[in-house]
C-alpha cells in the first residue's frame, strides 16, 4: 500500500475511534461518562486486533483487546449478524474489574464481517455489597457486583430484554444504567456508519489492506524503539501499602530484557493472591505494561496490535498482576495497575536516565458514595478517582493536580456533583509542597473536601499513604496521601482503604500524594523556587529546607 492513502485511511480510522467517544460522552446519563469521561472507544479488524483507539482511559485500552477475543471466544464470527452487540465484563473472561461493562459490535459489508467496534463505560453501580461497586472491604470476586459473561445485548437490532432486565434488576440505579448502555450502543453505531462510508470510498480490499498494513507499520516502528534501547536485563521493584485486610506491603517486581528488537517484562517475585481487593487480571497487567513501555520509547507509534507484538509478558497466574477466580479484583484494575506502571518504568530508567520520570502519585484515590438523595426518594451512586501529582522528569516540573498514567479521567466539576447528588464540596485545592524537591519538581497533590447531606456509605480505596512516590535522579520522593474524617469539628484519620458509615454534615478530606522530584535540588533555578513560593505552591519554610532560599521579607 502507498504510504499516502496507508496514512489516510490511519487517521481516519483513528477519527472514527474519537468520533465514537464523542458519541457515548455526548449521549450518557452518568456524570461518570459525561463530565469524567471514564470511557474509552477502539475499533478492531475482522480478527479481533486493534487497528485504532481514541485516546483516553489506558486502563481499558490495553485490556480492551481481551474483551473482544473473550467476545469472538462465545460468539464465533459465523454466529454473528449486522446489529449484534455483545456485553460483558467478567475479569476473568477478558474484562478488568466489573463497574466497566465492554459492549463489543461486529461491522458487516454485504454480510461479510469486517471488523468490531467496542468501547468500555465505568457504571457507577453494578450492583454488588457496596453503592458504587468499589467496596474496599471486599475479598472475592462475588461481592463486588454483577459478573457478566459475554452475552449478546442485542440480536441483528433487536434488544434483549431478558439480558437488560437481569441486568437493571441487580443495581441501584437501574434508568442510569439504561442510559449509559443505550449511549454505548450508539458509539458502537456511529462506528458502523463511518466504517461504511470508508469503504465505499476507499473500496473494502483497500479497506482491509489498510488494517493490515498499520499494524505492520506500528510493528516496525516499535521494533525500531526498542532496537535504539540498550541490550540488558533491568529490574526494579515497588510496593502497595496494603490491601485493607492487614496484609501490608504487597510487592510488584518487574524484570525487563531487552533484546535486539524484542522485549520481554515479567514479573517472578511478585506477591501472591492477597485478601483484599487489590488483585489484577491479567488485561489488566497487559494494559499497564504495554503503556509503560510507550511512555520510554515513542508515545507516536499507533498504538495497535502491530505495536506491541515485540513486547512478550509473563505473569505468574495466582499472583498480584494475574488474578484466578475467586479473587477480589475491584483494586487491581484501580491501584495495583498504577504500581505497575510504576515497575515498569522504574526498570526502564535504568536503560534510558535521560528518558525517566519520577513516579506520580501512584493511586487513584477512589472515592465511593451511596445511599438515598432526600431531594428525590430515590438511590444514588456517586464513583470519582481524584487527581494528584505528577513525577518530574530531567526536562519538566510534573504536572499539579492530574490524574496520571493508567487513569486519565477528568474530576466530577463542583457544580455537576452538588446538583446530581446529594453532597457538597467544601474545599479544593492544590497542596503546598506536596511535590518533592528536585532540579525539576513533583506535581503537587489536591485536597477535596466533600460534605454529604443526608446518610450515606462510602467506600475509600486509595494508596501510597505510607511509601511515598519515588524521586529520581537525586530528587526527593513526593509527599503521601491522606484520608480524614471532620466531623462535629474534630478531625479523625481513616484508612486509605476502608469502608464508612457517614451521618449528615460529615466531611471526607482526600489528600492525595504529590509527585517525585527529579535532580539534585541544590540544582533548581531560584527563580522557579520563588514562583513557586508567589504562587502558593511553596510555603516559607520549605523552600528554606529544600532549596536553601530564604525569602524576602514580602515572600515570606
Amino acid at each position: 500500500m502507498d504510504a499516502v492513502t496507508l496514512e489516510v485511511l490511519r487517521n481516519a480510522t483513528a477519527a472514527v475511534a474519537e468520533e465514537m467517544n464523542a458519541t457515548l460522552v455526548r449521549t450518557a446519563y452518568s456524570p461518570n461518562v459525561t463530565d469524567r469521561r471514564d470511557c474509552s472507544c477502539a475499533l478492531f479488524d475482522a480478527d479481533g486486533a486493534m487497528v485504532a483507539q481514541a485516546e483516553n482511559i489506558p486502563v481499558h485500552l490495553g485490556a480492551m483487546p481481551h474483551s473482544v477475543a473473550a467476545a469472538i471466544e462465545a460468539h464465533p464470527p459465523e454466529s454473528l449478524e449486522p446489529g449484534d452487540a455483545v456485553l460483558l465484563n467478567d475479569p476473568f473472561h477478558g474484562g478488568a474489574h466489573l463497574p466497566d461493562l465492554t459492549l463489543v459490535s461486529p461491522i458487516h459489508r454485504d454480510g461479510d464481517l469486517v471488523g468490531f467496534a467496542a468501547n468500555r463505560a465505568h457504571h457507577a453501580d453494578v450492583g454488588g455489597a457496596r453503592a458504587g461497586s468499589v467496596a474496599a472491604d471486599s475479598t472475592e470476586i462475588y461481592q463486588e457486583g454483577l459478573r457478566i459473561p459475554p452475552v449478546k445485548l442485542t440480536a441483528a437490532g433487536v434488544e434483549n430484554e431478558a439480558v437488560l432486565d437481569l441486568l437493571l434488576a441487580n443495581v441501584r440505579t437501574p434508568e442510569e444504567r439504561r442510559g449509559d448502555l443505550a449511549a454505548q450502543r450508539a458509539a458502537n453505531e456511529t462506528a458502523r456508519r463511518r466504517v461504511a462510508d470508508l469503504i465505499e470510498t476507499h473500496g473494502l480490499e483497500t479497506y482491509r489492506e489498510s488494517l493490515a498494513a498499520v499494524q505492520d507499520y506500528a510493528e516496525r516502528r516499535m521494533r525500531s524503539a526498542v532496537g535504539d534501547l540498550p541490550d540488558g536485563e533491568y529490574a526494579f521493584e515497588d510496593v502497595l501499602d496494603d490491601d485493607g485486610r492487614g496484609n501490608a506491603d504487597l510487592q510488584i517486581v518487574a524484570t525487563v530484557t531487552v533484546s535486539g528488537e524484542a522485549m520481554s517484562v515479567d514479573f517472578a517475585g511478585t506477591a501472591g493472591r492477597t485478601e483484599g481487593p487489590l488483585n489484577a487480571p491479567i488485561a489488566v497487567t497487559t494494559s499497564a505494561t504495554y503503556y509503560a513501555v510507550r511512555c520510554l520509547t515513542d508515545p507516536e507509534i499507533p498504538p495497535n496490535a502491530g505495536c506491541y507484538r515485540p513486547i512478550e509478558i509473563d505473569a505468574p497466574a495466582g499472583s498480584i498482576v494475574h488474578a484466578q477466580l475467586p479473587a477480589a479484583v475491584v483494586g487491581g484494575n484501580l491501584e495495583v495497575s498504577q504500581r505497575i506502571v510504576d515497575v515498569v518504568l522504574g526498570a526502564l530508567a535504568e536503560a534510558v536516565p535521560e528518558r525517566a520520570a519520577a513516579a506520580g502519585q501512584g493511586t487513584m484515590n477512589n472515592l465511593t458514595l451511596g445511599g438515598t438523595d432526600p431531594r428525590t426518594e430515590t438511590p444514588y451512586a456517586f464513583y470519582e478517582t481524584q487527581g494528584g501529582g505528577a513525577g518530574a522528569t530531567a526536562s519538566w516540573d510534573g504536572m499539579d493536580a492530574v490524574h496520571v498514567h493508567m487513569s486519565n479521567t477528568r474530576n466530577t466539576p463542583a457544580e455537576v456533583l452538588e446538583t446530581a447528588y446529594p453532597l457538597r464540596v467544601r474545599r479544593y485545592a492544590l497542596r503546598p509542597d506536596s511535590g518533592g524537591a528536585g532540579e525539576h519538581r513533583g506535581g503537587l497533590g489536591l485536597r477535596r473536601d466533600v460534605e454529604v447531606r443526608a446518610a450515606a456509605a462510602c467506600s475509600l480505596l486509595g494508596d501510597r499513604r505510607r511509601h511515598a512516590p519515588y524521586g529520581f535522579a537525586g530528587g526527593e520522593p513526593g509527599e503521601p496521601g491522606a484520608d480524614l474524617l471532620l466531623r462535629d469539628g474534630e478531625a479523625t484519620p481513616v484508612e486509605a482503604k476502608t469502608t464508612l458509615d457517614l451521618a449528615p454534615g460529615d466531611v471526607l478530606s482526600i489528600r492525595t500524594p504529590g509527585g517525585g522530584g527529579y535532580g539534585d535540588p541544590a540544582d533548581r533555578d531560584p527563580e522557579a523556587v520563588r514562583r513557586d513560593l508567589e504562587l502558593g505552591r511553596l510555603t516559607p519554610e520549605a523552600a528554606g529546607e529544600r532549596y536553601g532560599i530564604e525569602p524576602t521579607e514580602d515572600e515570606g
